[in-house]
């Protein structure tokens, strides 16, 4: 699938310009499947916008940015830690422009340690780079980060490396049902 396109459900096909480049909406069947996963559990939820496929990878919170033409702290990064005690993957949601504070995460959820990339596909069904907040195969721990209410709008992945969508930090939280806590 060519990056530069949105994928919208099943909504009409319509022009969508981003300073970095020129996007538009697509249906087609060629989108990612993470990226597509993340798309109907968005349109399920009624949120309002669309999952957007990037002219060049969003991979780090840098590439998303400068893609974008956002402040990199505008980018709501998704880090996957896994709970020692029982395997869990815990998601955290931070501004692009912070270090999660793994000490903080393992007082709120118990001990934590980094998860490596075979976790994070197992454990959410997307590769690192493409981690989104919503549409995973089994639900993680989500905490999200307060910094991220800094921007009234953020970008998180939808899925997949090229893929993302805008909301804002309250619209992120009411979609993840997640807690609010100090963890940068």
């Amino acid at each position: 699938m060519p990056p530069g396109k949105a994928l919208d459900g099943n909504r009409e096909c319509k022009s969508l310009r981003v300073r970095a480049g020129r996007m538009t909406r697509v249906t087609e069947t060629s989108i990612p499947d993470g990226a597509r996963r993340v798309a109907a559990t968005l349109a399920e939820l009624g949120h309002p916008h669309d999952v957007v496929m990037l002219p060049v990878t969003g991979r780090t919170a840098a590439d998303a940015a400068a893609a974008l033409g956002v402040q990199l702290g505008q980018i709501a990064k998704s880090i996957v830690f896994r709970r020692r005690s029982d395997d869990a993957a815990v998601l955290v949601v931070t501004s692009g422009d912070l270090r999660v504070d793994e000490k903080k995460v393992s007082a709120l959820v118990d001990a934590v340690v980094r998860a490596d990339a075979d976790f994070v596909k197992a454990a959410t069904g997307f590769s690192i780079g493409g981690v989104s907040p919503v549409g995973h195969t089994t639900p993680p721990v989500i905490l999200v980060d307060r910094e991220l209410f800094r921007f009234e709008q953020v970008w998180a992945a939808a899925g997949h490396p090229y893929a993302v969508f805008p909301l804002s930090p309250d619209e992120l939280v009411q979609l993840t049902g997640a807690p609010v806590e100090e963890i940068a």
